[in-house]
C-alpha cells in the first residue's frame, strides 16, 4: 500500500528546460511522430512493384493518419513517371465497344483540338472541291461516257424495233410499243382492217421488240451501276485526295502512337465513306433512332460526334504520379460511369459520355479510399478487387450486370491498371476481411498500424514543440510560449492517460491549439501562454459538460445516495465513467453486499435482471473464485450473497469494480464497516491480485468532485490498483487538494492491502490449519462462513431424525 504523493499524480513538465522561448524559435516539424512502424509500412508498400501491394491503414481516429499518408503518398508519387493521357474515340466497325487510347501526358488536349480543326476544315473545304471546276469535268466526263453507252443502247433498240415496223415510245410508266405502217403509227381502224394473219404478224413483231426493251433495260441497269460505281470511285479518289494530306499530317505529330495513327486511318477511310455528310446531304431533322428496343422518330443527332474525342483522363497538369482521395466511393464514382440523355421518353448515349471513376484518375499513382464507406457502397468491393487482381478496369453500366437495363450501352474496352490503393479504417475492419475474404489478404499485402500514443522522452518533447510551430506556421496562429507548449505536452499526457507517454491525437491536439490561439488573441496575447491553454481545455470541458453537471445536480440534492463520511458495514462507494460522445466523466455508484445462509453462492442482482455484461459477469464469477480459494480450503461454503450496484437502471458492463464489489462482501461477512469517505477501483483475481482498470482519471475526478460538495474532511480518498500509478494524470484541482491534506490518492496490489485501509482493521494472514486470527476481517468472516456451515448443518440433522449430535467439516464436535 502506497500513499501517493503530489508528485506522483501527474506528469511533469518544466517549461525552463526547453531551448526556446516562444515556438517562433523552432523549424516547423517534418517528420512524423511515433509512427515508425505504420510509416516503414507504408514505404513498403509504395516501393513494391509486384502485383498485390496494397496496404491497409488501421488505427484510431485522430491520430492524423489521413494526413500523414497523404503526405508520404505525394511523396512518392512524385518520383513516378506522369502517366499518359487517356482518350476515348469511336469505334467505326462496332459504336458499341468505343476504343481507349493512351497518349503521352497533355497530349489529349491538344489531339482533341487538332481532331475538331480536321473535321470542322474538312465540313468547309469539301464542299467547295465537289463545287470545283475539275470535279465537276471529271464528273461530266464520267457521266457523258456513260450517257453515250446508255444511248447507244436506246438507238439499237430503236433501229431494231423499226425493222420489225415498231415504233418505242418513252414515258414515265416506261416503254411502250407502238405497230407503223409507213413509218407512221397504225391508227385503231386501221389495225382493225387488217386480217388475222396481218394481226398475228404484228403481235409476233411486239413480243420480239419487248424482249429486245427487256435486254435493253438490263444492260442500262448494269451502265447506271457503273456509271454510280465510277461517280462513287470519283468520289472518293477525290475526296481522299482532300482528306489524307490533313489526316497524314495529323499523323506525323504522334509518329510513336501506333494506335492513334491506325484510329486516325480508320477516320481518314469513314470520313470518305460518308462525304455525304460534309456535302449537307444528311438526313432530315428527324430519322429513325434505336429507341429502347423499339423504332421511333427522334432529333437527329450532330453526324459528326463520331469523330470526337472524350478526354477520359488529362494529366497535362500531373507532375508525377497521382494522389487521388475519393471520400465517395459509390460504384460509378470509383470505376467511371456511362452518362444517358432522355430524349421524348427514350434514353440514348454515345461515347462521348463516357467518364472516368477514381480508380482512373489515380492510374499509375496512388488511390486513397475509407473501407468503411467502400463496404457501405454496392458492388464496390467486389470490383474494386476485381480490378486490382486483373490489373484492368472496365467501365460499364452496373444495371446492365443484373439484367436491370433493357437500354443498350456502350462497352468501352478494358483499360490496364498500374494503381496502388491504399484502404483507411478501424483495424477491426481488416480483421473481419481476413476473416471473411480469402482474397483480401493476397490483394491487401501490407498492414500499416497507426499507433495512438508513443513513449515520451526528451527528443520527443522536441517534436512535439516541432509539430506546434507547424500549426501555428500552417494555420497562422501566434507563436506559443515555453509554458504554453508544457501545458500542450500536459494534454497529450493526459490523453494518451500515462505519465510515461504522449497522445499522438493530433486531430484533438490541434483544436486544443486553435482555441487555445482564439482565447489568447481575445486577450491580445501576443504569445500563447499556459493559462489560454488551460482555458481551451476547462472551456471545452465545460461545452461538452451538460450530461455530467445535471449528474452533479442529482449528488447535491441528495437524489443518488453516496455517502462520503461515515462507516457502513457492506456498503462500499464504487466508481463508474460515462461516456457522452467523445468526452467521458467519471461518478461514485453505491455497491451494496448482503451475506445470508444458504447455498446459492453469489447473487449478482444487474445479471438477473439481465443488466449486466459479460465481462462484468465474469468479474462476479472471479470473486466466487477467490472466497473459494480462501475460505473452502478445509470446508464448503455454504451462504448466499446479493451484491449490486444501488440506483443503476442501465447496463452495467466491465470487471473495474470487482474489487470493489468483494470489498463490501468481506465487510458484510466480518461486521467490520467500511469508511464511506473512500471510493474504490480496481478488477481482481482470483488470488485477490488488484489489477489495472480504465479511465482512472476520470473516476478519481468524479468523486473529487462529489466529495468537494459535499464537503471535504480530509478523509475521503480514492483507491485505486498499483498499477494504475503511472497513468494519473489528475487535473489542479485535485492535485492542490492533495497537497493541502485535503483529499488522498492511495494505491494496493492486493486485497489485503485495500481491505485493512477501508476498515482500518488488520486483514489477518492465515495459519497452516487454515484458519484467520480472530478480530482481523479475514479471521471473522472466516468464523461467520463456519457458523453458517453448522447452522446448515444442524438444520439438516433436525429435518433428518435419527442421528445424535453434529459435527463440523473438521470432525469436532459442535453443539447450538
Amino acid at each position: 500500500m502506497q500513499k501517493l504523493e503530489t508528485r506522483d499524480l501527474c506528469a511533469r513538465f518544466d517549461s525552463e528546460k526547453f531551448p526556446f522561448k516562444t515556438t517562433d524559435e523552432l523549424k516547423p516539424l517534418s517528420t512524423v511522430i511515433g509512427q515508425e512502424r505504420a510509416v516503414r509500412a507504408l514505404e513498403l508498400g509504395l516501393e513494391m512493384n509486384g502485383p498485390g501491394y496494397n496496404i491497409f491503414v488501421g488505427g484510431y481516429p485522430g491520430t492524423g493518419k489521413a494526413t500523414i499518408i497523404q503526405n508520404i503518398a505525394k511523396k512518392f508519387a512524385a518520383k513516378r513517371k506522369t502517366p499518359p493521357d487517356l482518350i476515348v474515340v469511336n469505334n467505326f466497325t462496332n459504336e458499341y465497344h468505343p476504343l481507349v487510347i493512351a497518349l503521352k501526358a497533355g497530349h489529349a488536349q491538344s489531339f482533341s483540338k487538332e481532331m475538331s480543326r480536321l473535321i470542322d476544315s474538312l465540313r468547309q473545304d469539301l464542299p467547295r472541291v465537289f463545287q470545283g471546276e475539275h470535279y465537276q469535268r471529271e464528273r461530266k466526263q464520267v457521266t457523258r461516257e456513260f450517257n453515250e453507252r446508255r444511248n447507244s443502247l436506246i438507238d439499237e433498240l430503236n433501229r431494231k424495233a423499226e425493222e420489225q415496223h415498231i415504233q418505242v415510245q418513252y414515258t414515265e410508266g416506261g416503254f411502250q410499243t407502238i405497230p407503223i405502217a409507213e413509218k407512221e403509227p397504225l391508227s385503231e381502224e386501221q389495225y382493225n382492217q387488217l386480217t388475222d394473219a396481218e394481226k398475228e404478224k404484228i403481235n409476233e413483231a411486239i413480243k420480239f421488240v419487248q424482249s429486245l426493251i427487256g435486254d435493253t433495260l438490263r444492260e442500262i441497269a448494269s451502265i447506271d451501276q457503273l456509271a454510280q460505281d465510277a461517280l462513287e470511285k470519283l468520289n472518293e479518289e477525290i475526296g481522299l485526295a482532300a482528306v489524307k494530306p490533313r489526316v497524314d499530317h495529323l499523323k506525323q505529330r504522334y509518329p510513336r502512337q501506333r494506335a492513334l495513327r491506325t484510329y486516325l486511318d480508320s477516320v481518314k477511310t469513314d470520313i470518305v465513306s460518308n462525304l455525304e455528310l460534309f456535302l449537307g446531304q444528311a438526313a432530315d431533322e428527324t430519322q429513325p433512332v434505336e429507341n429502347d428496343g423499339q423504332e421511333g422518330l427522334l432529333p437527329a443527332e450532330n453526324p459528326f460526334i463520331r469523330y470526337r474525342v472524350n478526354i477520359l483522363v488529362d494529366n497535362s497538369a500531373q507532375k508525377g504520379g497521382p494522389v487521388i482521395v475519393d471520400t465517395n466511393p459509390t460504384y460509378y464514382n470509383v470505376f467511371g460511369r456511362i452518362e444517358k440523355r432522355a430524349i421524348l421518353g427514350g434514353l440514348i448515349t454515345d461515347f462521348t459520355m463516357i467518364q472516368a471513376g477514381s480508380l482512373l484518375r489515380a492510374n499509375g499513382g496512388i488511390l486513397i479510399l475509407d473501407i468503411e464507406a467502400v463496404l457501405q457502397n454496392p458492388y464496390v468491393w467486389d470490383a474494386l478487387k476485381r480490378s486490382l487482381r486483373n490489373q484492368k478496369v472496365q467501365i460499364e453500366d452496373v444495371n446492365e450486370q443484373f439484367g436491370f437495363s433493357s437500354i443498350t450501352s456502350m462497352k468501352p474496352e478494358p483499360i490496364p491498371l498500374t494503381v496502388r490503393v491504399i484502404l483507411m479504417g478501424r483495424s477491426d475492419y481488416f480483421q473481419y476481411l481476413q476473416g471473411v475474404d480469402d482474397n483480401f489478404r493476397k490483394t491487401f499485402k501490407v498492414r500499416a498500424d497507426f499507433d495512438y500514443e508513443v513513449q515520451r522522452s526528451p527528443s520527443v518533447e522536441q517534436e512535439y514543440a516541432a509539430f506546434i510551430a507547424r500549426v501555428c506556421k500552417e494555420r497562422k496562429l501566434p507563436p506559443f510560449s515555453a509554458d504554453g507548449v508544457a501545458a500542450i505536452l500536459a494534454h497529450g499526457s493526459r490523453l494518451a492517460d500515462d505519465q510515461t507517454k504522449l497522445s499522438l491525437q493530433f486531430g484533438e491536439l490541434v483544436s486544443v491549439l486553435m482555441e487555445a490561439a482564439h482565447y489568447g488573441q481575445r486577450g491580445d496575447h501576443k504569445t500563447i501562454s499556459a493559462d489560454d491553454v488551460h482555458k481551451a481545455i476547462a472551456e471545452r470541458r465545460f461545452r461538452m459538460g451538460l450530461v455530467e453537471e445535471k449528474i452533479q445536480e442529482r449528488y447535491d440534492r441528495g437524489t443518488i445516495l453516496v455517502d462520503t463520511t461515515g462507516e457502513k458495514v457492506g456498503q462500499i462507494n464504487g466508481l463508474a465513467v460515462y461516456s457522452v460522445g467523445e468526452s467521458g466523466f467519471g461518478k461514485p455508484v453505491r455497491i451494496t453486499a448482503t451475506t445470508f445462509m444458504g447455498k446459492s453462492g453469489v447473487i449478482n442482482v444487474e445479471r438477473m435482471a439481465k443488466l449486466s455484461g459479460k465481462t462484468y459477469d465474469k468479474g462476479i464469477y472471479i470473486i466466487s473464485g477467490y472466497l473459494g480459494h480462501i475460505f473452502a480450503q478445509e470446508y464448503p461454503l455454504s451462504l448466499s450473497i446479493s451484491i449490486t450496484f444501488e440506483q443503476s437502471y442501465s447496463g452495467v458492463d466491465g470487471d473495474s469494480a470487482s474489487s470493489t464489489e468483494l470489498y463490501a462482501i468481506l465487510s458484510s461477512l466480518s461486521g467490520y464497516p467500511i469508511k464511506q469517505g473512500i471510493a474504490v477501483t480496481g478488477s481482481v483475481n482470483q488470488y485477490g491480485e488488484i489489477q489495472p482498470i480504465g479511465g482512472v482519471n476520470e473516476k478519481i475526478e468524479g468523486f473529487f468532485k462529489v466529495c468537494s460538495q459535499k464537503g471535504l474532511t480530509g478523509e475521503q480518498g480514492v483507491i485505486i490498483p498499483q498499477a494504475n500509478v503511472e497513468q494519473l494524470m489528475l487535473n489542479r484541482e485535485v492535485t492542490e487538494a492533495v497537497e493541502a491534506g485535503k483529499f488522498s490518492i492511495l494505491s494496493v496490489a492486493n486485497i489485503s492491502e485495500g481491505v485493512e485501509i477501508l476498515t482500518g482493521k488488520s486483514a489477518g494472514e492465515m495459519n497452516k490449519r487454515g484458519h484467520f486470527p480472530r478480530h482481523t476481517v479475514f479471521g471473522e468472516a472466516q468464523r461467520k462462513l463456519k457458523d453458517f456451515l453448522v447452522k446448515s448443518l444442524t438444520m439438516k440433522q433436525r429435518l433428518v431424525p435419527g442421528k445424535n449430535g453434529n459435527k463440523d467439516a473438521s470432525g469436532s464436535e459442535v453443539t447450538d
